[in-house]
């Protein structure tokens, strides 16, 4: 191995694999872009995000980590959520949460 290196799987990797996925419709009804990364708990965004924020709960996008979906004023588009794992305890964000889900 060489100092730096990356080796990776010959496979393709499945990102998520297993985990219970929902797609909702999201609308940017604002006048501004909005990006969302990777691991933000997807009920908590922008509040110029139109969508079910309660069936958001306690979810993530399903995307690459470190990853992140922008939607445009004026733009709707559907995503696909995946649970927060782990000890499923949001804390910070916009504070809406503030502990288990």
């Amino acid at each position: 191995m060489i100092p730096g290196e990356i080796v990776t799987a010959d496979d393709e990797i499945t990102l998520n694999e297993g985990a219970a996925t929902i797609t909702i419709t999201v609308a940017n009804t604002g006048d501004r872009p909005v990006q969302v990364g990777s691991h933000y708990h997807f009920a908590e965004t922008n509040p110029g995000l139109a969508f079910d924020r309660d069936r958001a709960r306690g979810m993530r996008l399903d995307i690459a980590a470190g990853t992140a979906v922008r939607f445009e004023p004026g733009q709707e588009r559907k995503v696909t959520l995946v649970p927060v794992s782990g000890k499923r305890r949001i804390v910070g964000f916009r504070g809406d949460t503030m502990g288990k889900v």
